[in-house]
């Protein structure tokens, strides 16, 4: 099987797009060949049935015709076409698959859904997302295939007693929609009301808003002198760092405010897969972070509910958040490992190719 990948970078230190050279990777093992198209390529060890196709000029009309030239040299001999998360390249590279007639998916997880997203979604055979719930359209083409962490990275490392404070872990960037004003709120009523806690917040700002933002969040910690002595605003990790730096937590919190659409943030899965307990506040997660006798659900914006979970937790022991950790991991690996979603991607192709499958798509592009 050939497969052809679109997606924007190939980068294993960018902070936001880093995974993708995982994806890149488990696809690789499960093809013949792979043909990909990407913007940008800082990546040493594509793998060796890859080819690599790129339209990095600056200007757009030239970009653009690039990425034509691209997706043209890259088709012939094509099985199937996924494109990653920019649905504007599914519109530009509509026209050539469809004559094809491959099948044509796109992979989106994301709140946004611009006018770009509805006619991508119009073009495809199928859209791939964690979950019903992260494709912010409702669409029947939509498969809920899972979030590809590699669980073997993140193997767990078992949760220690120790007489500390309960550590709490924020990973992930300093945009306002993270909730961190609220969980900074939390984490003084918990400590007013006698809670032994550490805060720990790691991420990057990577907008002027976000940097604005983070500023905000260490004037709200230096102001507050409950604050002052047990919290840490502090830069992202290296991406290969993360496993480690989860392991030292007890708990790792992720105080999302909802927005349009569910973003069901990797770093839950990933601190999971790490055998630690999450407490979040977006209830798109209660499939994970459910049925666990521990209370990882609150609500969002509600620093007094988020107040109230952080206090059972750190009443709860070790015993029983390391049983919550296991638990979760165990959930992340059956139905969100980096080889469950490559082997969901690669048997949807296979049937949409099949002369059923494909006779499936074209009745549903009308």
């Amino acid at each position: 099987m050939k497969l052809v990948f679109v997606t924007q970078e190939l980068d294993p230190s960018h902070p936001a797009l880093a995974q993708t050279t995982d994806l890149v990777g488990a696809l690789a093992r499960r093809v013949d060949e792979l043909a990909i198209i990407a913007r940008d390529v800082e990546w040493n060890d594509v793998p060796a049935n890859a080819a690599v196709r790129t339209f990095s000029s600056t200007g757009r009309l030239r970009r653009g015709l690039q990425f034509e030239q691209a997706l043209h040299g890259s088709l012939g001999g094509a099985d199937a076409v996924l494109v990653h998360m920019v649905p504007e390249f599914a519109v530009l590279a509509a026209p050539a698959v469809r004559v094809r007639r491959l099948p044509f998916a796109l992979w989106y997880t994301h709140w946004h859904a611009g006018g770009a997203l509805r006619v991508a979604a119009g073009v495809v055979d199928v859209v791939f997302s964690v979950d019903r719930s992260s494709f912010p359209l409702d669409s029947p083409k939509v498969r809920g295939i899972g979030h590809a962490i590699d669980v073997e990275r993140f193997a767990p490392v078992p949760l220690v007693a120790h007489d500390g404070p309960l550590r709490l872990l924020a990973l992930g960037r300093t945009a306002r929609w993270k909730g961190l004003e609220t969980l900074l709120e939390a984490v003084a009523l918990a400590v007013a009301r006698g809670a032994d806690v550490q805060l720990e917040i790691r991420g990057p700002s990577l907008s002027a808003d976000e940097q604005a933002h983070r500023s905000e969040l260490e004037r709200h910690v230096e102001r507050d002198d409950s604050l002052r002595a047990r919290v840490s605003i502090l830069p992202p990790v290296a991406r290969e760092a993360i496993p480690a730096l989860i392991a030292t937590a007890d708990v790792v919190v992720s105080p999302n405010e909802p927005r349009s659409g569910a973003t069901l943030d990797k770093a839950v899965f990933e601190a999971a897969a790490g055998g630690r307990p999450v407490l979040s506040t977006n209830p798109a997660f209660a499939s994970l972070l459910g049925d666990v006798p521990l209370p990882l659900i609150a609500p969002a914006r509600d620093p007094e509910a988020l107040a109230a979970a952080i206090l059972a937790l750190a009443d709860a022991g070790t015993a029983a958040l390391g049983e919550a950790g296991r638990q979760l991991r165990a959930r992340v690996v059956a139905a969100h490992s980096l080889g469950h979603w490559a082997d969901a991607v690669i048997d949807v192709l296979r049937e949409i190719r099949s002369p059923r499958g494909r006779a499936g798509s074209e009745r549903a592009h009308g």
